[in-house]
């Protein structure tokens, strides 16, 4: 019984690796085809006139036909005083953006783009509120998405992170760049830590009968290996290196929130918003809709979107990367 099953193991993972080379070919030849076809496009909404748009639309329903008009005239009336070029110059400027990230923090190529928008036309009395969901992924991906946010701060640029649903391990680096935190109060906050986990199939072939060659140059080019024996020494370098990536993390979180209790929460827990506020991770119980409707009244409000449009050959190449990451784990320390 348990030949006959790692005989399926073995057929299982060989036609895995088939299809996996099959489908990267695939999309060699597609690329060679799809060059230079990326297709962008920068999107700017303003929110005020589309809040305004549904009240009209819940009032024109409510409201009879009289009352209706009336308000409409009113309005009318109201927005042509108010409205100056005095007044609309006088209010701030709030530019929202969305990141949904994933364990390639994938938004960060819009993100870079976005940030580089608002930093040509944003002075110090503007904000900028991001509506943030992410449970983290791999290290390098979510420190250069917090990069982008720093920009914003090294300019003197108010930066407001609102978390509805999640932001967790990397979600969280990006999450403390910011001037302040909101989050609704059941989000997930927190999970300040490193992990690396993938198999290892070493005894399978060697019972197999099945070499596995692995030439490196430097003692610790590679520390595990999913084929080859993993030494004791590979795997202390491996627990130091991430103990390193955890300390920076710390000290990230520290720079940028000195109130916390750092070795208390730097623990790898993860907390809901309401008690995530009463260990200072965030400073407000509040969704990102509440927040940008009382704003609405008192500053101009756009919601920016730059879109890549991925050629063919991109999205199989990412779903081959996806499947790969699925089946053998992945070799980047995710947060």
């Amino acid at each position: 019984m348990l030949d006959a099953l790692s005989q399926l193991s073995l057929f299982s993972a060989k036609a895995m690796i088939l299809v996996i080379l099959i489908l990267v070919l695939i999309a060699g030849i597609l690329s060679l085809f799809s060059r230079g076809k990326h297709q962008t496009k920068l999107s700017i909404k303003n929110l005020n006139s589309n809040y305004q748009d549904i009240k009209k639309e819940f009032l024109h329903e409510m409201l009879s036909k009289k009352s209706f008009k009336k308000y409409i005239k009113e309005n009318k009336q109201e927005e042509k005083t108010k409205k100056t070029d005095a007044d609309t110059d006088a209010k701030k400027n709030i530019f929202i953006l969305t990141f949904d990230g994933d364990i390639k923090a994938s938004a960060v190529n819009s993100l870079r783009e976005e940030v580089t928008a608002i930093l040509n036309v944003a002075t110090e009395k503007d904000e900028v509120l991001i509506r943030l969901e992410s449970p983290g992924g791999m290290v390098h991906a979510y420190g250069l998405a917090a990069a982008q946010l720093s920009r914003i701060r090294e300019k003197g640029i108010s930066l407001i992170i609102s978390v509805d649903k999640v932001a967790a391990s990397g979600g969280y680096l990006m999450a403390c760049i910011a001037n302040k935190i909101l989050a609704a109060p059941f989000a997930i906050i927190g999970s300040i830590g490193v992990i690396v986990q993938l198999p290892n199939f070493h005894r399978l072939l060697k019972e197999k009968k099945v070499d596995f060659e692995q030439i490196t140059a430097g003692n610790f080019k590679r520390t595990l290996t999913l084929f080859g024996e993993n030494t004791e020494s590979g795997r202390e370098k491996l627990h130091e290196e991430i103990e390193e990536i955890h300390s920076l993390f710390k000290n990230v979180i520290v720079e940028h929130r000195p109130q916390i209790d750092i070795d208390k929460v730097a623990t790898g827990e993860h907390w809901l918003a309401k008690q995530a506020i009463e260990l200072k991770l965030i400073d407000e119980l509040r969704t990102s809709d509440d927040y940008l409707l009382e704003q609405s009244t008192k500053a101009n409000l756009f919601e920016i979107h730059y879109k890549i449009k991925k050629t063919f050959s991109e999205k199989l190449l990412t779903n081959v990367h996806a499947l790969k990451a699925t089946v053998f784990g992945s070799y980047s320390a995710p947060f």
